[in-house]
């Protein structure tokens, strides 16, 4: 007869051992989708006009949203395509009067700017050995912005308007969590900073005319919460 304590020892590694699900590089195609907070910084501008003849308009927190396809090579480079979407409701809208008259102050000021284009990233994961992968990544690519912000200035009524579009660039830092029962599925979590370049959009004076104006370069900053799904990914082995 065997002794106790090898008959222990095998009982013990006869028994099937639960392991974490382990973090695999990405290899061939994914894909990804993404939402949550999108804070956007003031944006400043000029017209093309008497008075006023710059704005400065301030928003509130908003939403915004990601899909993505894209490749993993394996070796912790990911290249991918992104459609994005992000909306901002304005809540004041200020600015300098020209020859030195002071600042004016709109009252009554609503509507919304809207962001939404495409872009091209460039990725790395980060292989630490441990259930979570963090990654950072960069982007370029061409954005659409949308006006439709309203306010009052004394007797006049005023409207910034229009879609304009340019070049857009943005940085990444997140991090996959992969769920262990769906080999190829990872949950997200991503900062996201987002700049455009000066774009023409729409001043309306109500009663008097429409006129040029350009809003400078845009800075956004997102928060979001998603997943990602590597096609063809197998399931880690369960360690004995």
């Amino acid at each position: 007869m065997r002794p106790l304590s090898l008959q222990i020892a095998a009982a013990v590694l006869a028994l099937p051992l639960a392991a974490p699900a382990m973090a695999q590089p990405v290899e061939g195609l994914y894909v990804g989708a993404g939402a949550g907070l999108n804070l956007r910084q003031n944006d400043t501008g000029r017209a093309a006009f008497s008075i006023p003849t710059s704005y400065d308009i301030r928003f509130d927190p908003g939403f915004g949203g990601v899909i993505s396809l894209g490749w993993g090579f394996g070796n912790g480079l990911r290249l991918e395509g992104e459609g994005s979407y992000r909306q901002n409701t304005a809540n004041r809208w200020t600015g300098n009067q020209p020859g030195g008259a002071g600042r004016y102050t709109l009252s009554g000021v609503g509507g919304r700017a809207e962001t939404y284009g495409l872009m091209l990233n460039l990725l790395y994961d980060f292989d630490l050995g441990i259930g979570v992968t963090p990654y950072v990544g960069g982007g370029v690519g061409w954005m659409w912005n949308s006006y439709s912000i309203r306010g009052q200035f004394d007797i006049y009524s005023e409207r910034l308007g229009g879609t304009g579009n340019n070049f857009a660039y943005q940085a990444i830092v997140g991090a996959a969590l992969p769920i262990a029962d769906v080999p190829g599925l990872s949950l997200t979590a991503e900062y996201r900073f987002l700049g455009t370049l000066e774009m023409d959009h729409r001043w309306t004076e109500v009663g008097f005319g429409t006129f040029r104006a350009r809003t400078d370069s845009t800075m956004q900053h997102s928060l979001f919460l998603g997943v990602r799904y590597a096609f063809g990914t197998e399931a880690a082995p369960v360690p004995v």
